[in-house]
């Protein structure tokens, strides 16, 4: 249960390419990222092409086993409905849309707008609003609406499980009607599933939960299979939400929200309120394609639901970051991921300091296998040459420093406003792009310094005194401004810490990670996930 980013981003066979200069994302193994993709793309529909479909230019990674593709089976069934994200329309005007990840911009025909609803719904009727609908998906401007998908019944639980007896016990209880398979990974007390509907498999031996979770899929026969730790508890209506988006035959997998199972008050710990807060298996609350690179770069095995004709297999030589892994492969062979956070599945955090930022340290270890599987998806830093420099200049924190940054950014806003060509205030829009890289630009590089690089920005702090207050802003500054932005993206969930409890958790988080991050580097003699990646 752990995760990753980074990938080329999907790219569409009809879309013209324009290369921009948005700060693109990087990642580590709990998935913070604070950056968006670095392209924009234009798509323009007519009479005869009203979109298009999207497809990976990946090719498949080294791992446990091959993913079966998608093949042709790759058309939207009539009934289904995708919706336009809002957000991406310029003015609330439909006929332009910016958005996605890497950020596209889409010049919607007078074909296209006549199927769709004024409120950016489109239903999908025939094999042109099939293309259309295919384009907006992929275009990470549009979400799925499916209104139908299979039944609980095609569905097999797997339950891997190692000495949770009480875990099993409640999870069942919560699963009353499903087919299960409880894995039990060489308990030291055996466990026990004595109910109807439901099965056990017990190792002699601890082999781990990625094999766990294989031998349970193997054992399935239905069309889909879940799998859920033994530590979660779902919500009643989780799996109908998840099936629904089956009914789009190139999806693989589905993930639910990972929330606290326990409400954490003021009596609660500050590791307990924190992992209410920040989870590592929370990817939030926005609905979201699952691409290396993205926002949401992978979705955690300990809740998801996967076409069993898609799955590749867990690695079984790894003991962390199996998920991401597993995630990235089927990506790479074409299927397609989505995160639900409508639908919910609640999680026994840890409750001490030291189990949580252990877990962390664990979490971070994981760097290392991934980097040498896939390597730049692995990389702690990601950012085109241009916006590195700017990003640089400003960390100077001089005259001379911002007013090169200022060069730089009015060059790259300008390349940017000649290639909106003519979509309404395109000066402001360019300008508002590119002030957006630059900030998470500067995120991104505040996060590697606190994260991924800590043990290099210590030994500079000890011996410049410049550096060290530049350390110093750093750290506090990013805090306080990740803090505010997690408030702003979940306005309706009050904030489980304050800023300065949140900041020094942050920090802590940071470290714990960063040295497993090294940890993993220094066992594997290879420095791949320490590498930051630069482009043109």
């Amino acid at each position: 249960m752990t995760a990753l980013d980074d990938s080329a981003p999907r790219r569409s066979r009809t879309a013209q390419r324009i290369s921009g200069d948005d700060a693109t994302e990087g990642g580590d193994v709990t998935g913070r990222n604070p950056a968006d993709g670095d392209t924009l793309d234009s798509e323009v529909g007519t009479e005869e092409r009203v979109g298009a479909q999207t497809v990976s230019d990946d090719a498949p990674s080294e791992g446990a086993g091959a993913a079966h593709t998608p093949g042709n089976r790759t058309d939207l069934p009539d009934g289904f409905q995708v919706q336009i994200d809002l957000r991406s329309a310029r003015g609330g005007d439909l006929r332009y849309l910016v958005g996605g990840s890497p950020t596209r911009l889409m010049r919607m025909s007078d074909t296209a707008l006549g199927m769709t609803s004024d409120d950016g719904r489109i239903e999908v009727c025939d094999n042109v609003t099939r293309r259309l609908a295919r384009a907006l998906l992929d275009a990470g401007v549009a979400n799925p609406r499916p209104m139908f998908g299979p039944r609980p019944a095609d569905v097999t639980v797997v339950i891997p499980v190692k000495d949770n007896q009480a875990g099993v016990d409640r999870l069942l209880d919560a699963l009353d009607g499903l087919t299960v398979v409880v894995v039990d990974d060489g308990s030291d007390v055996p466990i026990v599933a004595d109910r109807p509907g439901v099965s056990v498999i017990r190792f002699d031996e601890n082999r781990g939960p990625a094999a766990a979770r294989n031998v349970g899929a193997a054992a399935a026969t239905t069309d889909f299979v879940a799998f859920l730790d033994s530590d979660v508890v779902p919500d009643p209506d989780w799996l109908t939400v998840l099936l629904t988006h089956f009914s789009d035959p190139t999806v693989g997998i589905v993930a639910p929200r990972i929330v606290g199972l326990r409400s954490a008050d003021r009596s609660s710990s500050l590791a307990e309120r924190y992992e209410n807060g920040w989870s590592s298996l929370d990817m939030g609350p926005e609905e979201s394609a699952v691409l290396p690179s993205t926002r949401v770069p992978y979705v955690p095995s300990a809740a998801i639901v996967v076409r069993r004709s898609a799955f590749c297999g867990f690695d079984e030589s790894l003991r962390v970051a199996e998920d991401v892994d597993a995630c990235w492969r089927m990506h790479a062979a074409g299927w397609r991921i989505r995160y639900d956070p409508v639908a919910r599945v609640a999680h026994d955090h840890r409750t001490d300091m030291r189990s949580v930022l252990s877990r962390r340290c664990f979490y971070g270890t994981g760097a290392a296998h991934l980097a040498a599987r896939h390597g730049n998806r692995a990389a702690p830093l990601v950012m085109s040459v241009p916006m590195a420099a700017a990003v640089a200049a400003l960390l100077t924190r001089t005259r001379f420093g911002a007013a090169l940054a200022m060069l730089i950014l009015t060059h790259l806003a300008t390349r940017l406003r000649k290639r909106l060509g003519d979509l309404p205030a395109a000066p402001f829009v360019s300008a508002q792009l590119t002030g957006r890289a630059a900030g998470f630009g500067l995120l991104q590089a505040a996060d590697a310094i606190c994260r991924h690089y800590w043990p290099v920005a210590l030994l500079l702090a000890l011996v410049s005194r410049r550096f060290r207050t530049l350390a110093i802003q750093v750290a506090i500054v990013e805090g306080v401004v990740s803090w505010f932005r997690d408030l702003l993206a979940d306005p309706t969930t009050p904030p489980a810490l304050g800023p300065f409890r949140y900041l020094l958790m942050r920090r802590l988080d940071d470290l714990a990670y960063g040295a497993g991050l090294w940890q993993g580097v220094i066992t594997h003699r290879d420095a791949e996930a320490l590498r930051p990646v630069i482009s043109r």
